[in-house]
């Protein structure tokens, strides 16, 4: 048996399917292919995948052939374990060097791993012997995540519209990104640390707060657990009232969804705005929709948020950058990857049972102090705050709000 197939029977026999799944990490671009097939033909089994398990194991038995790796390497990609389609992919490109679908599918799973420099080297490796479509769109996205601007819009230049009308709202978007990261070249560094300017460029959300805590330990502004406190809350709805004004936004409500934690900060921001609050509706105009967590309302509803009516802003208060929502709101307050709500049962504390007015109030009337933290965070003074939200209003609030599954290149430490 070998080493990965034993790391990962090991895990399995335990009962521990993910630590199975971490078992196989080390291993995954060490491991020849056959190895890597049976030890993820193992896991597989034990989770279910009855098609993985068929590719593994036609992958374990041809190691050889370009087939057999694809749908392998698709298989993986298609389960969620897009690390461990990286190697058999490769394998299948050095033996069949000109297949667009071998490169697609390995460009993709470079993708899930958030492994942009990498996938834009080996598209940019092709030359001018890339197509435009999608390749070369693929160069310029990875390209840009990767944190390379001025490669992306070189790249982008020679990029035509695409003839194929299935593939102009992806242009379009990818435009929308490239206006966004020009405008936050010229309002900040745009560099590996900022972490405001890459969330604009590549979701189109103006980041309200910056984590003061483990900025220079690999947090660079983002939380990764955060136990939320009305202060927090406030400070969010303070800057999203001052890059309303920054963008000379106006709007006459604010719209309440229907989840209860939605409903207690749409309740304090429009005491924090001075607006009325009313019932969300996706048609409503001048109208600032609140969510606490995006990740928590039902797919249904967040599904008509993805398009905006005239004036419409949509406020998160917790953006999760780990596990992005379906859609990206325009304004978030903080990033985190795991957080309890003040109100929320946790440990031996009780749920917050009062109602919605009540919760709301103390955020409201919360301290507005900001946090000091640990004092390694650069300053973010709400001065500051309120130019940088001016200079960048012209690409702001445009678009759908389309999905934003990288989290950038600025890092981040994140659990598990």
């Amino acid at each position: 048996m070998t080493t990965a197939t034993h790391d990962v029977r090991r895990s399995l026999k335990a009962g521990d399917l993910p630590g199975a799944v971490r078992a196989l990490r080390p291993h995954a671009e060490t491991a020849s292919p056959a190895e890597l097939a049976k030890a993820t033909r193992a896991l597989a089994d034990a989770a279910g995948f009855a098609d993985l398990a068929r590719a593994a194991k036609t992958a374990a038995k041809n190691p050889r052939d370009p087939q057999a790796l694809y749908d392998f390497g698709y298989a993986c990609v298609e389960r969620g374990v897009s690390f461990l389609a990286v190697a058999p992919l490769r394998q299948a490109l050095a033996i069949q060097p000109d297949s667009r679908k071998l490169l697609a599918e390995l460009v993709s799973a470079l993708e899930d791993g958030h492994r942009h420099a990498e996938a834009a080297c080996l598209l940019a490796a092709r030359g001018e012997r890339l197509p435009a479509w999608p390749e070369t769109y693929l160069l310029v996205h990875n390209t840009l995540c990767a944190g390379d601007f001025e490669g992306a819009r070189a790249a982008a230049i020679r990029l035509p519209a695409p003839e194929d009308e299935n593939w102009l709202g992806a242009h379009g978007r990818q435009r929308r990104m490239l206006g966004r990261a020009e405008l936050a070249r010229a309002a900040g560094p745009l560099d590996g640390r900022d972490l405001r300017g890459w969330h604009f460029a590549l979701t189109g959300a103006l980041l309200g707060t910056l984590s003061p805590y483990g900025y220079g330990a690999g947090m660079t502004g983002r939380y990764a657990f955060l136990g939320d406190r009305p202060e927090l809350a406030r400070r969010g709805l303070d800057r999203l009232a001052l890059a309303l004004a920054a963008a000379g936004q106006r709007p006459t409500s604010v719209s309440l969804l229907p989840g209860r934690a939605d409903r207690i900060l749409g309740l304090a921001a429009a005491g924090v705005l001075g607006l009325p609050a009313v019932t969300y509706d996706p048609a409503r105009q001048d109208t600032v929709v609140v969510a606490y967590d995006l990740n928590a309302c039902d797919p249904a509803l967040t599904a008509t948020l993805r398009g905006r009516a005239t004036g419409q802003v949509l406020h998160e208060h917790l953006t999760c950058w780990t596990a992005p929502p379906a859609v990206s709101a325009d304004f978030s307050a903080v990033l985190c990857q795991y957080a309890i709500a003040p109100w929320a049962a946790h440990g031996d504390r009780p749920a917050d049972e009062r109602p919605e007015e009540q919760i709301a109030a103390d955020i409201i009337g919360a301290d507005t102090t900001p946090d000091e933290g640990d004092g390694q965070t650069p300053a973010d003074r709400d001065e500051a705050f309120r130019a940088y939200a001016a200079a960048v209003a012209p690409g702001w609030l445009g678009g759908a709000r389309d999905r934003a599954p990288s989290p950038g290149p600025v890092p981040g430490s994140r659990f598990g």
